[in-house]
């Protein structure tokens, strides 16, 4: 398993799935874990998923249903564990910093939901909280958390229980995605899929930040936007400079936009890669998962 595999937080974790289904706005990539491990995708109308942490994200339910449906082989009644993977825009992931972290899974659940709550715009309260602590750097212990509004979990997983799947697996893609990266120094991850554009650093194997920003039209000017303040933090707060900037999802036109922030930055700009195809706007969770069961 990857060096990454032990920081992606779950929001459910069972026995290792057959079937994994990555969903986002313009379709649903998905696999089963047969030798062959072949990605295939299945489009979705405009506007059946609109991605937003705080309202429901199934704008057309029973055309979800339907591609479900229609993509899912018969097996009659019996259910199938499936890994499911959200929309980075679906959920809020932080990490947090403390000098000292309870021992106690209770205390250690209520302090990150103490946290978390001002920094999410739903109840947290009743939201799902998934976490990993990460191994301790100069005395801080860091958290990667992911959070999820419940109803929002519930809406995702539903069109899979009606086609006899059991979600038992449930993360976002861009921490899927990790399992793609092999560590080295601090690295960018710019991941964009529609007007999403999720952005992580990580130093060595550690996640130092994560961010997820829905943009207006997804210009160049609005990634430079937020690419720009996010070198800013990893030279302020990290007291060092990035050695790499890793893209996946970009237009194949915007690749030429690499001189230009190698020489902006000062950084090696290149594409995130996959042993099982080129990751994409929409399959880069997916093929991150199936490198974790590789690795």
């Amino acid at each position: 398993m990857s060096a990454f595999a032990k920081l992606l937080p779950t929001l459910f974790k069972d026995p290792p799935p057959k079937y994994a289904f990555e969903l986002s706005e313009a379709g649903v990539s998905f696999t089963t874990f047969d030798s062959a491990r072949q990605v295939k995708f299945a489009p979705l109308e405009p506007g059946v998923i609109s991605t937003s942490p705080v309202r429901d994200n199934i704008q057309m339910p029973d055309a979800l249903d339907a591609r479900i449906r229609s993509i899912a082989p018969p097996n009659g009644n019996r259910k199938r564990r499936a890994a499911l993977i959200l929309p980075d825009y679906s959920a809020r992931v932080a990490v947090l910093d403390f000098d000292s972290f309870p021992s106690d899974h209770d205390e250690q659940v209520a302090l990150v939901r103490f946290r978390m709550k001002k920094s999410v715009p739903f109840d947290i309260d009743s939201a799902i909280v998934s976490y990993h602590a990460q191994p301790a750097v100069n005395g801080k212990i860091e958290i990667v958390v992911a959070v999820m509004a419940f109803e929002i979990i519930a809406r995702y997983e539903a069109p899979f229980r009606q086609a006899a799947f059991h979600p038992g697996f449930i993360t976002t893609s861009a921490l899927a995605a990790l399992n793609l990266l092999k560590p080295d120094k601090v690295t960018l991850l710019a991941k964009l899929s529609g007007r999403t554009l999720s952005v992580l650093v990580l130093d060595g194997s550690i996640l130092k930040l994560a961010r997820c920003m829905e943009m207006e039209e997804g210009t160049t000017a609005e990634i430079e936007a937020i690419l720009h303040p996010t070198f800013i933090y990893v030279e302020d707060e990290m007291q060092s400079k990035a050695n790499r900037l890793l893209l996946c999802g970009f237009r194949p036109e915007a690749q030429d936009l690499s001189q230009r922030w190698h020489a902006e930055w000062g950084v090696s700009v290149e594409t995130l890669q996959s042993r099982f195809g080129m990751p994409g706007p929409n399959d880069a969770g997916l093929l991150g998962y199936l490198e974790s069961l590789e690795s």
